[in-house]
């Protein structure tokens, strides 16, 4: 991994500034490049090494939950001495785009990702038989936040209330636009007339739907996708409790509003092995800042005496955009 970027640096910036609200323009570099003072070609350039450390993941569309696709958050309860060779099968399937160990019995957990249901049931149905073990399969029911910009510094991506739109009806062209967009747009002068090309359409069409998807929230935010581990939040969290169904959504609610929570959202119970049906994540410097916070956030919104889990990840095994 090359040298981590300099605090205020032009190219931090903008990767601060751009993690959503990128251009939608014909040529967007060139525009970016003027505010940073360099050049398009050295601005490329710096992205592409940003990419190659590992910084930036990709420059793309992030859509809102179960719009254009179908969405599961998983787990299995792995025998330790297996745990790497599951993880590695697990991170095999296309529908599989986080996976990380964490502490607890349950302790690989991962998102699957597939354009519809069934999809997502013949990938956890895969999994059981690849593997031996029974996944727990927690669909999402409701969101209160679920973002995940990392404000690096004071022009970094402010928090904003979450969208849930409804699913769009897609045409064949949409669909091509959205495969294409798997990988992010090419880190080039014209990417959307590449991205064009690649699914078959018009460069104006392209933009036209992505600034019509980010409008409407489809498309919870157009940008610069980075990795938080190299950002540095090497240490996340996912706090779970199990909360009186009539009292889930005000907690939810409460929750998404503090600044330490990166995602809050409702999933089902499945009974006494997994009695938790509100979900957080924190994402810290380190593991006793994500327990330090955790405490916290169960005392400030009164859940300190609720039934609760915390799940200190471990390991990261994959982490990529989802594929549709």
């Amino acid at each position: 991994m090359g040298a981590p970027q300099e605090p205020g640096s032009p190219l931090l910036a903008l990767l601060d500034r751009y993690q959503r609200d990128f251009p939608l323009q014909p040529q967007p570099f060139r525009l970016l490049a003027a505010q940073a003072g360099m050049s398009e070609h050295d601005l490329l350039a710096s992205l592409a090494q940003a990419r190659a450390d590992g910084l930036l993941g990709r420059v793309g569309a992030v859509f809102a939950p179960n719009t254009v696709g179908v969405s599961t958050l998983a787990a299995l309860a792995v025998p330790p001495p297996r745990l790497d060779e599951v993880a590695a099968r697990v991170s095999r399937l296309r529908e599989v785009n986080h996976n990380y160990a964490r502490e607890h019995r349950y302790n690989l957990w991962f998102v699957l990702t597939a354009p519809d249901r069934a999809g997502i049931d013949a990938a956890l149905a895969q999994i059981a038989a690849d593997t031996g073990l029974a996944p727990l399969d927690l669909p999402l029911e409701r969101e209160y936040h679920i973002d995940l910009g990392f404000a690096l510094g004071t022009g970094g991506p402010s928090r904003r209330p979450t969208l849930s739109p409804p699913a769009p009806r897609l045409d064949d062209g949409d669909r091509r636009l959205i495969a294409a967009l798997n990988g992010g747009i090419a880190l080039q002068p014209l990417p959307f007339a590449l991205l064009a090309d690649a699914c078959g359409l018009a460069e104006d069409g392209v933009l036209q739907r992505l600034q019509c998807w980010v409008a409407s929230g489809v498309i919870r935010r157009f940008g610069f996708v980075l990795r938080h581990h190299e950002l540095g939040f090497r240490a996340n969290a996912m706090c779970v409790w199990q909360v009186p169904p009539a009292a889930r959504d005000a907690i939810g609610a409460a929750l998404a509003g503090d600044p330490a929570v990166t995602l809050c959202y409702a999933r089902p119970a499945q009974g006494a092995h997994w009695p938790y049906n509100l979900f957080c994540m924190i994402h810290a410097r380190d593991a006793a800042s994500a327990r330090s916070e955790a405490q916290r956030l169960a005392a400030s919104h009164g859940l300190a005496a609720l039934p609760q889990a915390l799940l200190i990840s471990t390991r990261r095994y994959t982490q990529r955009g989802a594929r549709y």
